[in-house]
């Protein structure tokens, strides 16, 4: 991920909230595709979406259904990132030494090498399918230090307090949340937020995936509180930063034409 902008023009960071299809990449991929377009009908330039979002969370297929992140299967993604001149972090199961990871592809407008991240701190219970991730990724965008997060991740305090050691302004996490862990795991994620100063964003899944109902109510938060946070619907929820400060946007999608729904 290159510097995309000048150090303080406009900046445009959408969250993509949507249910997946269980184990249908290709399903899937169509509906990302959509939300791509209409993101960039918003001028949004770094979308991302909830966690294992082109599979869904099956952890007892993840070792069929992991990719490499050069493959055939998401070339579409990059097409579209180049079309749009937009960042797209779309989650996956990605190949790993002897188990899958929860990971997510970077892809962007450059046509460069897709990047990855990988969950480094799972649920318990996750280990039997998949492995820790190792590395951290915090990218250049637009003058603002990016930070990948997954799910788990944001309750370790680690991660966050690492995430912020170097550097990182804006940290983005894709996630499935239910009901019950909502509160919880936005406060975490609000203090996150006033701990570092940082733009703190979180992509739900508004479905069933794994067997657990997630609540949708993706969200941003700053530094002074809630920023915006949609509803159950799918939607995109908008970040877009003027002169040094955060302006919040709920937009709803209809993704009834999209292939797969």
């Amino acid at each position: 991920m290159t510097e995309a902008t000048s150090a303080r023009s406009e900046l445009v960071i959408g969250l993509a909230q949507l249910s997946a299809l269980a184990g249908d990449l290709d399903a899937n991929l169509a509906r990302h595709l959509a939300v791509v377009e209409a993101a960039a009908r918003q001028g949004v330039s770094l979308l991302v979406f909830p966690e294992l979002s082109l599979t869904g969370y099956e952890p007892d297929l993840a070792a069929v259904l992991a990719v490499s992140p050069r493959s055939e299967r998401l070339a579409p993604l990059r097409a579209a990132a180049r079309r749009y001149g937009m960042h797209v972090v779309a989650g996956v199961p990605l190949n790993g030494e002897t188990r899958p990871r929860v990971g997510v592809v970077i892809v962007g407008p450059e046509g460069d090498e897709p990047m990855t991240y990988a969950k480094r701190y799972l649920h318990p219970g996750e280990e039997a399918a998949f492995e820790v991730g190792e590395t951290q990724v915090v990218c250049e965008l637009g003058g603002e230090r990016v930070a990948f997060a997954i799910c788990a991740d944001t309750n370790a305090p680690a991660h966050a307090a690492e995430c912020a050691s170097l550097g990182a302004t804006v940290y983005l996490a894709g996630a499935l949340i239910t009901a019950g862990g909502y509160d919880a795991d936005t406060r975490r994620l609000a203090e996150i937020a006033e701990r570092y100063a940082m733009l703190v964003g979180m992509a739900n899944h508004n479905g069933t995936s794994g067997g657990m109902a997630a609540i949708g109510c993706s969200g941003f938060w700053t530094a002074a509180g809630p920023l915006s946070t949609a509803d159950g619907g799918d939607a995109l929820v908008i970040a877009t930063r003027q002169g040094d400060g955060w302006r919040g946007q709920v937009v709803g999608l209809d993704l009834a034409s999209a292939k797969g729904r």
